[in-house]
């Protein structure tokens, strides 16, 4: 009686999809995937934050025209 057929597992997905929609599912499985990603990072003690953007050096200036 613990174990689930696939008649439960149906009737979860059934009710999964009114309750988020077929649009947002994936949105909620890639902030479920970040959180166990960021979980193991923290339990094995080690951070990969991304490298921040390049910057881009500042476009020449022309020089102002002189005013008459």
């Amino acid at each position: 009686m613990g174990e689930f057929s696939i008649f439960h597992w149906l009737i979860v997905l059934a009710v999964v999809l009114i309750f988020f929609g077929g649009r947002r599912i994936p949105e909620v499985m890639k902030g479920l995937g970040e959180g166990i990603r960021s979980f193991k990072e923290g339990m094995s003690g080690t951070s990969h934050t991304p490298a921040p953007p390049a910057e881009t050096p500042p476009a020449a200036e022309k020089p102002a025209e002189e005013k008459k």
